[in-house]
């Protein structure tokens, strides 16, 4: 099944001022999750982003908040599921589409807990590999494999922006293209 930019929203997890420098290449996830939230901005694709304990772990970095704009819904979270938190089930409720697509930190904890309970309430999770990491290569590549046998699709940053503006020849990806694909 295509991602399809009218039944998905963007969902980012943790990118956080005081995670972000421990996790594995930190320049590139952040980089990454940017340029999926201005797409996803571009293509009228719902961001939400969570922020788990901000008063420990700070609050989400200063280049991912600017992308995402003051009107993004934010999760504050102690569960390192989103599910786990009432206020998000009601928040991603709102959104009424039924793909989650993932990025974020850490890839084995949060993403992985959030990913497992949206599948297990019914929605089609989608996790971009190259736009979440851990702390170590091997916590992401087992927290993948787990979230592949569990029935959520991983897929690449490149593969859901292609998804999302479906053909060639448009607006959208004219600027995209020039802008983000080179």
């Amino acid at each position: 099944m295509l991602v399809s930019r009218e039944r998905s929203f963007l969902l980012v997890v943790d990118v956080q001022e005081r995670l972000l420098p421990a996790v594995e290449q930190p320049e590139e996830i952040e980089k990454t999750v940017c340029k999926l939230i201005k797409i996803a901005n571009q293509l009228a694709v719902p961001c939400l982003y969570s922020e788990q304990y901000p008063k420990g772990l700070g609050r989400t970095s200063a280049a991912v908040l600017e992308a995402l704009g003051p009107s993004a819904p934010r999760i504050e979270k102690l569960s390192f599921s989103c599910m786990g938190e009432p206020a998000a089930v009601e928040q991603l409720g709102e959104v009424d589409r039924p793909q989650a697509v993932i990025c974020g930190m850490e890839t084995h904890v949060c993403v992985l807990q959030t990913a497992l309970d949206l599948k297990a309430q019914g929605w089609d999770v989608y996790v971009i590999a190259d736009a979440v990491s851990s702390r170590t290569q091997a916590n992401k590549t087992l927290a993948l494999e787990r979230m592949r046998q569990e029935g959520i699709r991983i897929i690449s940053a490149e593969m859901v922006i292609f998804e999302w503006m479906e053909r060639a020849g448009t607006d959208d990806f004219r600027s995209i293209s020039q802008e983000y694909l080179r």
